[in-house]
């Protein structure tokens, strides 16, 4: 069983490889079927963000075992211009894109844990794990 898998995000197919590569290590792990939709979901609008807010970066998708749990850790991480209000961008509706302004909000409902690290001119890291029930 793999332990962890890196894509690198540069485009629009790339979303698409890491979408399909999450929803892979989330079958293998036996998560239910809507389980591993969210979990391919999150990694979509994450990826996304990468390639329309910084143009390049990485998703890494990693198995988490836990004393009594089994989960996947998402990391995406971009080195583009940081986002300069968190609260802001997690709130629902708002996006400096033009977009629904669901991504990051939708992503924080979606999986168990969420957390995000950005700074400006820098880039961001936003760690996600979604725990098997």
């Amino acid at each position: 069983m793999e332990e962890e898998c890196k894509v690198p995000i540069h485009s629009e197919r790339d979303i698409v490889v890491a979408r399909q590569k999450g929803r892979a290590l989330a079958t293998q792990l036996k998560f239910s079927v809507g389980n591993a939709t969210m979990i391919a979901t999150a990694i979509s609008e994450l990826a996304r963000n990468i390639v329309s807010y910084a143009g390049k970066g990485e998703i890494v998708m990693s198995i988490v075992l836990d004393s009594d749990r089994t989960g996947i850790t998402i990391v995406a991480s971009d080195s583009g211009p940081g986002i300069s209000d968190i609260p802001l961008a997690l709130r629902d509706g708002y996006s400096t894109s033009g977009s629904l302004g669901i991504g990051l909000p939708g992503v924080r409902r979606l999986m168990d844990e969420f957390d995000i690290n950005s700074q400006l001119g820098h880039g961001t890291i936003i760690t996600v794990t979604k725990w098997k029930p």
